[in-house]
């Protein structure tokens, strides 16, 4: 993956440390177990579905004050940035909580403010819409990207872009969507810079 000229990330579990218990804030908004909490919004009476994001979105800016790094992920984030790539954001969180984030883990700065994209500005993951939109402001192809992320999601949007995918996670539960396995962002760089010393 060391030719690919942009990286995409994902933020929560990814880039910082997993802090959001879905189990809990489903049972705090009164979203069925079962259900994934975005797509269930959309199926709400505009008015209930308004209340419960002004609440998911209070949740979220709750959380956003206790962000910490994930392993790696400033040194990565700071490689890539000063190898010439390009760097992009694309959560199902608040676009203020993934800025909030940024500032929190010291790399705001590797990140144009238009690249950060959140819910609001993209249809969420695994729509592969922020993706698209991301590599027509690069003048970057599919198979020049990489979408690194924690879930499903993150990857599945990657493959329907036509994106290369990374998966940082213990555990690969999804080995067909993911081009590349690894633990954590430390690991990722380690490979990275392996990559680049051993071509």
């Amino acid at each position: 993956m060391r030719e690919a000229k942009a990286w995409i990330f994902d933020l929560d579990g990814t880039l910082t440390l997993a802090q959001h218990d879905f189990v809990a804030i489903r049972e705090e908004l009164g979203i069925p177990a079962d259900e994934d909490i975005l797509s269930y919004l959309k199926t709400l009476p505009q008015a209930q579905a308004g209340e419960l994001s002004r609440q998911l979105d209070a949740i979220e800016l709750r959380l956003a004050r206790d962000v910490a790094a994930a392993p790696g992920a400033a040194s990565l984030i700071r490689h890539l940035r000063d190898s010439g790539k390009q760097l992009g954001i694309l959560t199902r969180n608040l676009q203020s909580v993934a800025v909030s984030s940024l500032e929190v883990l010291g790399i705001a700065d590797c990140f144009e403010a238009e690249h950060i994209l959140g819910r609001a500005e993209a249809l969420p993951k695994p729509d592969p819409a922020g993706i698209h939109h991301l590599l027509e402001l690069w003048s970057v192809e599919p198979h020049e990207a990489v979408m690194v992320g924690d879930f499903r999601f993150d990857l599945e949007a990657g493959r329907a872009a036509g994106c290369r995918t990374c998966l940082l996670h213990e555990h690969n539960g999804w080995p067909a969507l993911a081009d590349l396995h690894l633990p954590d962002c430390e690991r990722l760089l380690m490979y990275l810079r392996d990559s680049v010393a051993n071509p």
